[in-house]
């Protein structure tokens, strides 16, 4: 089960104005290999209140270096604190890597992958890509990054520098809403309609292996569309949301619950650390509030269904998950759930954080 690290910090760079990369050293242990694009999940103390928040992996596998980029959001209070605050040599504490946004490496194949990232959705599509270059010599990788101006084009010089490194592998077109652009098609937003001009015009959708997309949903579920509709299938195309329409738990639906009056507890089980506790929740609690008012320290971090840290599996009873952004279809069949958007349906309920 994933625990919090101590890392220290050895590099703050500033990228554009409003974000930076961190750079970070393991002190005390914890396994903190990463597979390209996965990220990790901080936590910080803002008077005596935790906040824990994920962000990507931007170095490359080969870089020999673990950095995350941090972009400012308003309000954002980790955000905030990490680009105004940060320096090197303190402390911070981290979970290990964790996500699934990757594909596997072939180094011996030649394969063709397409990425589109949105902003500072960039992040993990950087660590994606520096990996692919690096240990798949043979193929080739098309970045199309959309943001609002040129000042805000996160990595614009070590991408231009990746372009130089590995010439005629690595292909970068920006997407500018505000400043101007010389080619018509490279101004505005990425959406179904601009997909579908690219891939007439500049990408040979064709011959794409795998794609790669993140960024806000509303664009994903375009990109994703416009992929489908031109061949590629649904095992061909990996997502990684990192700013959710829903910012927390969704509402469930009407009637989903009788009335307090009526409410029958379910007795709960759960597994953490290969200790079992059993205590009774209502069903109008999600798994996770209840293990955390039950003191059990249950993994979780977004709590919007996105990051896939609450993952814990179903072994006797039944919930409700009412979002779902991380899990695969495989792995819902089997009985996995994100514990921070499920709730109780049965009168028991059994569930384990130790299975994966």
């Amino acid at each position: 089960m994933a625990r919090f690290h101590e890392l220290t910090v050895t590099e703050v760079r500033k990228t554009i104005r409003d974000a930076v990369v961190v750079t970070l050293a393991p002190r005390n242990g914890g396994n903190f290999d990463f597979v390209q694009g996965q990220y990790l999940t901080f936590r910080r103390d803002f008077d005596g209140t935790e906040v824990r928040r994920s962000y990507s992996i931007c170095s490359g596998r080969n870089d020999g270096v673990l950095q995350v980029g941090i972009k400012k959001v308003e309000g954002g209070a980790f955000s905030n604190w990490a680009n105004d605050a940060l320096q090197p040599g303190m402390v911070v504490e981290a979970m290990e890597p964790m996500g699934k946004f990757h594909a596997a490496l072939e180094p011996d194949e030649a394969k063709t992958y397409l990425g589109f990232a949105g902003g500072s959705g960039i992040t993990p599509v950087l660590s994606i890509l520096k990996t692919v270059l690096a240990e798949e010599p043979k193929s080739r990788f098309t970045l199309v990054y959309a943001n609002r101006g040129v000042s805000t084009i996160m990595f614009r010089e070590e991408l231009e520098d990746l372009k130089n490194r590995y010439m005629g592998r690595l292909s970068v077109i920006h997407v500018l809403e505000s400043d101007a652009q010389e080619i018509e098609l490279f101004r505005g937003r990425i959406d179904a309609e601009k997909c579908a001009a690219l891939f007439e015009h500049w990408i040979d959708i064709a011959s794409v292996d795998t794609a790669f997309i993140c960024g806000p949903e509303p664009m994903m579920l375009g990109i994703s569309a416009a992929l489908k509709e031109h061949g590629l299938t649904k095992d061909q195309i990996k997502f990684e949301l990192f700013k959710s329409a829903q910012p927390g738990r969704l509402t469930r639906k009407a009637g989903a619950v009788e009335s307090e009056a009526q409410q029958k507890p379910t007795r709960a089980q759960v597994t953490l650390d290969g200790a079992t506790l059993t205590f009774d929740m209502d069903r109008e609690t999600t798994v996770l509030e209840a293990a955390l008012a039950n003191a059990l320290d249950a993994p979780h971090a977004c709590k919007a269904g996105v990051c896939s840290t609450c993952k814990c599996k179903v072994i006797e009873g039944e919930v409700e998950m009412v979002a779902n952004h991380a899990l695969e279809d495989y792995e819902v069949e089997r009985g996995f759930i994100l514990s921070c958007q499920s709730f109780p349906v049965s009168d028991r309920l059994v569930v384990d954080y130790d299975q994966h």
